[in-house]
């Protein structure tokens, strides 16, 4: 729905709202989908969203609630009547509604678990973290035996859930462990009197409960599956990952690395709904280790105090020098972050890629060199100076390649986010060594 519109039935609810009209709030938000439904109700204050809900038919509720940010939702959930809750859950999909339960507290978490219809449906998906595939996986499945002929699990199909999108049927033995996968299609041309076994495929693709949900999202994308079984350690299948959780997996993890690569903590929430001192909080941390890191550059400076005297020239190429290094690093990092996380790469590659930017350091620092020798002689400067800049820049490009390769595959080996050593981080370690060179071959070339 198109921003205009959203922002006229956010108006109309508003003022349905104010004349505590809640009937027609109601009727408003019903007559929307889900995505749209979730747009407006968040720009909703508290006390209006707690009277909203539970006014909605269930099934709706549960729909938007999916939508919402997951604390969001489980804190207007901890202000609403248990009998709301209940109702509410028991129209969620397993896999919601233990992402939902597991954000309340444990007192509200138990009493709702003992009034739903089916607890037993999401009790196995409260073991697993979050961002494992236990944690993404729906029990909300249909597992058909392989003995089934293709009519049996027709009718099973029927009699299970005809709302269920399904994307392919997974075939368990006697004891539950998954052999074999087909699609609807190849069931629905089977004959009715052939065996599962028969026409099912035995080479099935699938992830244990405690893999780490973006080894999930990496498998689903490689092999373009739009379902990924889940299995424990004897094979038995314990849930399913749909694409559409896998969506979202890609989209929280695409915002966190990009908050990261900016030099903060990532949000637990959309960025609105976030406090200014939980947004204070999040960057607070990495601005004052990038100030204490900084602070490198002027003890560099002052250890060349006498250098500067000698030739004051030579600030005048510092920023150039020292913004060239860093872009030259941050280019680095990305590259290596994406290829990592997209698994171009992976610790075993790490001599191989460090070699790899190393050569693309000389050739980019032997270009950069004459650009900067040809600039530093426009500039008017001495033939040593000119030559001094030429081969500092060459020196830092060269070595901020070298290290924007490395940092991510050493934070990846010491199990940390490899965007950490990204953007603000890179550019403050390429400073202060890039002074560092810089007057250090001042030093040696122009004899200061």
């Amino acid at each position: 729905m198109e921003p205009r519109i959203l922002d006229n039935t956010l108006a109309k609810v508003r003022e349905a709202l104010e004349r505590d009209d809640v009937t027609l709030a109601v009727d408003i938000l019903q007559a929307m989908r889900a995505p749209d439904q979730a747009e407006v109700f968040s720009e909703l204050d508290d006390r209006a969203q707690i009277a909203l809900l539970p006014q909605l038919d269930p099934a709706e509720s549960a729909d938007l609630l999916a939508e919402l940010d997951d604390l969001e939702a489980a804190e207007i959930v901890a202000e609403l009547p248990t009998e709301a809750v209940i109702r509410i859950v028991n129209e969620m999909e397993p896999d919601e509604a233990a992402d939902l339960i597991g954000d309340l507290s444990p007192t509200q978490a138990e009493t709702v678990l003992a009034g739903l219809e089916d607890p037993e449906e999401i009790h196995p998906l409260l073991i697993h973290p979050d961002e494992t595939a236990g944690g993404l996986m729906t029990s909300g499945f249909l597992a058909l035996r392989r003995m089934m002929t293709a009519e049996e699990a027709i009718n099973a199909l029927r009699a299970w859930n005809p709302d269920t999108r399904i994307q392919y049927l997974f075939v368990v033995d006697a004891e539950g462990r998954l052999c074999g996968v087909l699609s609807l299609r190849q069931l629905v041309v089977a004959p009715p009197h052939k065996r599962l076994a028969e026409i099912m495929e035995t080479e099935v693709i699938s992830v244990s409960a405690q893999a780490d949900q973006e080894e999930v999202a990496r498998l689903m994308q490689r092999y373009d599956l739009l379902a990924l079984p889940v299995v424990d350690a004897e094979q038995r299948l314990l849930g399913v990952v749909t694409i559409d959780d896998v969506v979202d997996v890609l989209v929280d993890e695409a915002t966190e690395d990009a908050q990261r690569m900016g030099g903060a903590q990532p949000l637990d929430r959309n960025y609105l709904e976030a406090s200014v001192w939980n947004v204070t909080r999040k960057r607070i941390g990495w601005l004052l280790l990038l100030f204490v890191t900084e602070s490198l550059t002027g003890t560099v400076l002052r250890h060349f105090e006498d250098e500067l005297s000698a030739a004051v020239a030579l600030s005048f190429f510092v920023p150039l020098l020292i913004g060239t290094g860093g872009n030259a690093g941050s280019q680095t990092t990305s590259t290596i972050i994406r290829a990592l996380a997209v698994g171009d790469i992976t610790l075993k590659d790490g001599l191989r890629s460090l070699w790899h930017e190393l050569r693309v350091g000389l050739l980019l620092g032997l270009g950069m060199a004459v650009v900067a020798y040809l600039r530093a002689e426009t500039w008017g400067s001495t033939p040593a100076l000119s030559l001094t800049v030429a081969a500092a820049i060459f020196t830092i490009v060269v070595w901020a390649n070298g290290l924007g390769s490395f940092l991510p595959l050493l934070a990846t080996a010491l199990r940390i986010d490899p965007t950490v050593v990204s953007g603000p981080v890179m550019s403050t370690l390429v400073d202060a060594t890039g002074l560092f060179i810089y007057f250090t071959l001042a030093r040696v070339i122009m004899g200061l």
